[in-house]
């Protein structure tokens, strides 16, 4: 038996055994250019989630179809992937579970989202649109590009009532701008709706 932990939280990432296989290291940045993500760890972290979940139903599919943990846990398992939208409704079977990928949970991000609703220019752009307290799902306002969105609530992405883009008050440059009377000059016009 290992050394009892008393912390009450576990890993959310795992790293690589081998720190510098090339085919790895290009992967991982390919994904990391694709979804604009901060750093490997991102990129560790789904990973390491997406091992759980398989593994989760890799030890359910050993069970017998009739045994009830594996009626109600893979129920459960099921249920909660068609949920993200992870699975498709008619895709309601453990063996499905094993053929999810990366790309389909990064596919769910909210920052992957926003982009791809054409509420920003870029995925960077997206990125800082979320964590500037832009972006709103339902009447919550979200903060974290990682935040997997789920099937209902995909319709409910939008500008955050507070934020200059979505009628809030204006940002602080064409609140000085406002102020002055436009005297210093169209300089930075763009900069203006960026500012908050």
């Amino acid at each position: 038996m290992g050394k009892k932990s008393y912390q009450n939280y576990g890993k959310s990432f795992r790293k690589p055994k081998r720190p510098f296989e090339k085919e790895r290291l290009d992967s991982e940045m390919k994904i990391i250019g694709e979804y604009g993500l901060k750093n490997k760890r991102e990129v560790w972290r789904v990973n390491f989630a997406l091992a759980k979940i398989r593994t989760a139903a890799r030890t359910l599919l050993t069970l017998d179809e009739k045994s009830e943990q594996r009626m109600f846990q893979g129920d459960a398992l099921l249920r909660r992937m068609i949920r993200l939208g992870l699975l498709l409704e008619s895709e309601k079977k453990l063996d499905y579970v094993l053929g999810l990928t990366t790309a389909k949970i990064m596919e769910r991000r909210l920052q992957t989202k926003v982009f791809k609703l054409g509420l920003a220019k870029s995925i960077h752009h997206a990125r800082t649109l979320i964590r500037q307290r832009h972006i709103r799902v339902g009447k919550q306002i979200c903060d974290i590009p990682s935040f997997l969105v789920r099937l209902d609530s995909e319709k409910h992405i939008d500008f955050a009532l507070t934020s200059p883009f979505g009628g809030g008050r204006p940002g602080r440059v064409r609140r000085k701008k406002a102020a002055s009377g436009g005297k210093d000059g169209g300089g930075g016009g763009a900069a203006d709706a960026d500012e908050d």
